[in-house]
């Protein structure tokens, strides 16, 4: 496996990318990996657009449907979608700050945290399992079925790792699925206005969802509805810290938070790569991939793209336009987008003014994130001079 899988590139991958963007934009990468590896601005929103081309059928779950092509993913996406219409994330921002105000009301007088443990990751983990309908009581199995779907993306490393995370995957596969049995049963003889109910009352094409198709969709949004999110707070409070002038501007400007988070969201995307394959034989930067291939589109790495972005390797709060492809492009663009940055849009200002001074602290080398495809710290400990604590 290349060095861009390395704990150390994964914290830093931005000076490997830039050498390959200018020596080789697509990077083939041996077994046991076989596969392509794609790094320029251009070519790289080429195949995440152009679904008629690249396949998203790769080795992946069963029914986790941003692995299906049309007219599957069309129909499935279609459903999905009317649990993220702007009314319901709309619905969703007071309690996202009451959310917020809680968990920083627990650690607010310490003066230290773990920000990634005590914040970052159980924000979004309670507004999803809140949304799914997972009682708190379960919110402890929620986040462990979370980490461990996470480290999937090892399977593609060969040897032990990747016999590991397979099995532990079928593993909580089975947990979920007898979970889900039991929920599904209490939600037919007692309807809720969750995202269980509502699956179980959805209709396709005239076709009720099975089972599989529920359960693949909740473990898709156990990890994507939360980890994406989880890694954008962190990410941000990454850059602030790192660029005070720029942290300095957005205090004094608040308008600039949405470009803010946008440029989080660029600099240091929380997901780093998506994967594709091609339909038939196609040339890419002069390199000929064949049908089949697995394709890696290295979004952190075209989000850095000096031809796309004047500056790109400079954190800029008030960068516009702005038109990176953090959350993907075209009919597989992220669902859940939208309640990533309004979720983003709460947590950054209350850690601002609730956390005074905020620094890092260590010397940089945090740990990542168990999954290879994300950006972002496990850990990330911080410590601040207190602000106050809210009712």
């Amino acid at each position: 496996m290349i060095e861009i899988f390395s704990d150390d590139a994964r914290r830093d991958p931005f000076p490997l990318y830039a050498q390959m963007r200018k020596f080789s934009p697509v990077l083939y990468v041996p077994p046991p990996f076989d596969g392509w590896l794609i790094f320029d601005y251009d070519t790289v929103k080429q195949v995440l657009s152009d679904h008629a081309l690249f396949s998203s059928g790769v080795p992946a779950p069963r029914h986790w449907f941003v692995f299906s092509d049309p007219p599957g993913h069309t129909k499935m996406r279609g459903l999905v979608s009317r649990a993220f219409t702007p009314r319901m994330i709309a619905s969703l921002e007071s309690r996202i700050r009451k959310l917020s105000r809680e968990l920083l009301n627990s650690v607010v007088e310490r003066g230290s945290m773990d920000l990634a443990v005590e914040y970052a990751v159980p924000l979004p983990m309670q507004v999803i399992a809140g949304m799914i309908g997972i009682p708190a009581s379960d919110w402890p199995q929620f986040r462990t079925w979370s980490d461990g779907m996470l480290r999937l993306s090892y399977a593609r490393t060969g040897g032990a790792e990747a016999e590991k995370s397979v099995g532990e995957f079928r593993a909580i596969t089975a947990e979920m699925s007898a979970y889900l049995q039991i929920m599904s049963a209490e939600r037919r003889s007692h309807p809720q206005d969750d995202l269980i109910t509502h699956l179980l009352e959805a209709e396709l094409e005239g076709e009720r969802l099975t089972h599989e198709e529920i359960l693949g969709f909740l473990q898709l949004l156990v990890v994507a509805g939360q980890e994406t999110t989880a890694n954008l707070i962190n990410n941000a409070v990454l850059c602030l810290t790192a660029n005070p002038v720029q942290m300095a501007r957005l205090q004094k400007e608040p308008a600039l938070l949405s470009s803010a988070i946008e440029e989080v969201l660029r600099y240091r995307s929380p997901l780093q790569w998506m994967m594709r394959t091609p339909k038939k034989d196609v040339q890419l930067r002069g390199q000929l991939i064949p049908a089949g291939k697995l394709i890696l589109p290295m979004i952190g790495s075209a989000n850095r793209d000096p031809s796309q972005f004047p500056n790109a390797d400079q954190f800029e709060v008030g960068r516009d336009p702005n038109p990176h492809l953090a959350f993907g492009h075209g009919i597989h663009a992220c669902l859940g987008a939208a309640l990533a940055r309004l979720e983003a849009k709460i947590a950054v200002p209350d850690l601002l003014a609730r956390l005074k001074n905020l620094e890092i602290e260590g010397d940089g080398r945090w740990e990542p994130r168990q999954a290879l495809h994300v950006h972002g710290p496990a850990k990330l400990p911080v410590h601040f001079t207190p602000g106050p604590k809210l009712s």
